[in-house]
């Protein structure tokens, strides 16, 4: 069936606002520079999900159904598809072929014919259930190297109805009523789900309240952010593996065989014991309240000097996080920074993407909350940037590493460095308070010989807690300024 191109007469040549060649950009003053990308008139611009086409050309899919494709080099828009329902993920298979996620289904949508246009629209994967709560997304999908594909469902919310006609096994157990939470009364709201080359779904790891971000490394390493909220203290992101529970219990029900009954009414104790920890914890409202989708830079320096680290959208601030990871005892932990602070960016960061010229495109959605609406996207503008590129964890405190040379003075000062730690607790209560709020020491600062480098020695260093250093008047070796003085570290292993 073809569908209708309602967008025909607004099809065309598009401006791109603040553009610039690269010789202008590499005049900038600051590294990074964003820009607003047009869109048609006449589109609700609430984005959904994005991604590239191997020509590079956009995709982006918007919550009120329809897939358009982006030619930057043309500054053009043009409709592939309409009529979706809530689509929150894509993944490019080739440049006719689409895998989206709606709330119904993994769906494939593929234009046959060579027109431009979907013609085929099938089923991939619906093995999971719907109750009509507003509160049920479904975000991926993404790909490891061996074909499996992985989706996040999230819970229902407490806030919401069910509808009387639901799909899959209806549960009332978990049906909320006081105190509050969020809750999985159809298989499988909370899980991660695999689906494999040969079209199996799999239930592969629970625990999640609403897993918005996945993301698979070059190490085929998945990884998920959650937000804050009941059982989750503040905001996360997961290594996820199969079999493993990450602390949300409304997802528990639908664990084979399951018959312990409510699984939120087990003592805490229980399921802490159970549950696997984040990699790294992103302070509510210092880092992040409500964090979206996580891409790796693999852009090859294109982005400027953070190849392998993450990138993560925020909902709720102007904001673009940058997470760095290490592997300590076996288990990961790091650190997080705001990367992109204001800058003309705009709130509702929901889905993120690397364009093969290895900008960054951000699309955003309001959706009846904190956020705005259109796509921008961000340009490293060939200025090296004054930043902390790393922060790892020492026997005695942390190293830190800057992308430039520091000055001497300022750099190997004590008092330069604002050190604190807190925890946060694991409970039913939506989020949580910081805990045993300390002032951290540092007794000791010593500069490497090329002046990238800060080793820290701490009065005290603690597994379980967070490290928030805010760094006070440090400049580059020439005096600019650090473009980010903010840098929380999670302690789950000491060295």
């Amino acid at each position: 069936m073809k569908w209708i191109n309602f967008f025909t007469v607004v099809i065309g040549l598009l401006a791109i606002s603040g553009c610039q060649d690269t010789d202008k950009r590499k005049e900038q003053t600051t590294s990074y520079i964003v820009e607003t990308i047009p869109l048609p008139e006449g589109l609700e611009g609430e984005t959904g999900a994005i991604a590239f086409l191997p020509d590079g050309r956009l995709v982006a899919c918007f919550l009120r159904g329809e897939v358009m494709i982006y030619d930057p080099a043309q500054e053009s828009w043009g409709v592939f598809a309409t009529g979706l329902h809530e689509p929150l993920g894509v993944l490019v298979v080739d440049e006719s072929e689409l895998l989206v996620m709606q709330r119904p289904e993994l769906t494939r949508v593929k234009d046959t014919d060579g027109d431009g246009q979907a013609d085929l629209f099938e089923t991939v994967a619906d093995d999971f259930g719907m109750t009509g709560n507003y509160h049920e997304w479904n975000y991926g999908p993404v790909k490891d190297s061996k074909g499996n594909l992985f989706i996040g469902l999230n819970t229902s919310s407490e806030w919401g109805i069910m509808q009387e006609e639901v799909r899959g096994r209806l549960d009332t157990t978990l049906v909320p009523g006081k105190p509050l939470q969020k809750f999985s009364a159809v298989p499988y709201r909370g899980w991660i789900m695999k689906l494999t080359p040969e079209g199996k779904t799999i239930p592969y790891a629970s625990g999640f309240r609403s897993p918005s971000g996945l993301v698979v490394d070059d190490s085929d390493r998945l990884f998920v952010t959650d937000n804050q909220g009941d059982w989750v203290g503040t905001s996360t992101i997961f290594q996820v593996e199969e079999g493993k529970f990450y602390g949300h219990p409304a997802s528990l029900l639908w664990t084979p065989g399951w018959d312990r009954g409510d699984p939120s009414k087990l003592p805490v104790e229980e399921l802490n014991a159970m549950r696997t920890m984040a990699s790294v914890l992103m302070p509510h409202g210092i880092i992040s309240s409500s964090p979206t989708q996580l891409v790796v830079d693999e852009t090859g320096g294109k982005f400027g000097p953070f190849s392998g680290q993450l990138f993560i959208g925020e909902m709720n601030q102007e904001r673009i996080i940058r997470a760095m990871l290490e592997e300590v005892d076996g288990q990961l932990q790091g650190a997080v920074l705001p990367f992109i602070d204001g800058q003309n960016l705009l709130k509702g960061n929901n889905r993120l993407a690397f364009a093969p010229d290895g900008s960054l495109w951000v699309g955003h959605v309001q959706y009846g909350f904190v956020g705005d609406k259109g796509i921008q996207r961000i340009v490293f503008t060939g200025k090296p940037p004054v930043d902390i590129y790393d922060m790892k964890i020492t026997k005695k405190g942390f190293d830190l590493t800057f992308t430039q040379p520091l000055n001497d003075s300022l750099a190997s000062a004590p008092a330069s460095y604002e050190l604190k730690h807190y925890y946060y607790d694991y409970h039913l209560k939506y989020g949580s308070d910081q805990y045993d709020v300390q002032d951290v020491a540092v007794t000791s600062v010593e500069l490497s010989a090329d002046r990238k480098k800060v080793s820290l020695t701490l009065m005290e260093l603690k597994k379980g807690y967070i490290y928030e250093l805010n760094l006070k008047g440090i400049t580059s070796s020439n005096g600019e300024p650090l473009a980010n003085t903010l840098i929380c570290y999670t302690v789950n292993r000491l060295r």
